[in-house]
């Protein structure tokens, strides 16, 4: 969810960079966005990983 909120919040600060001529404004929304974007990207990455070691101890400790 962080990922989503600096991806908001990046845009919104480059939309009024771009509006008022504030290029450092710009600039910081970009890289918000950016970081944004990577945050997801890694909640996505790690939430594969839980499901492949649940997967793995399933099949090394299966239920009974």
């Amino acid at each position: 969810m962080a990922g989503k909120t600096d991806q908001v919040k990046g845009k919104a600060k480059e939309a009024v960079g771009d509006l008022t001529g504030d290029q450092d404004l710009k600039s910081e929304g970009k890289a918000d966005r950016q970081a944004g974007e990577v945050k997801e990207k890694v909640g996505k990455a790690e939430e594969k990983v839980d499901e492949a070691i649940d997967k793995v101890k399933g099949v090394v400790h299966p239920k009974k």
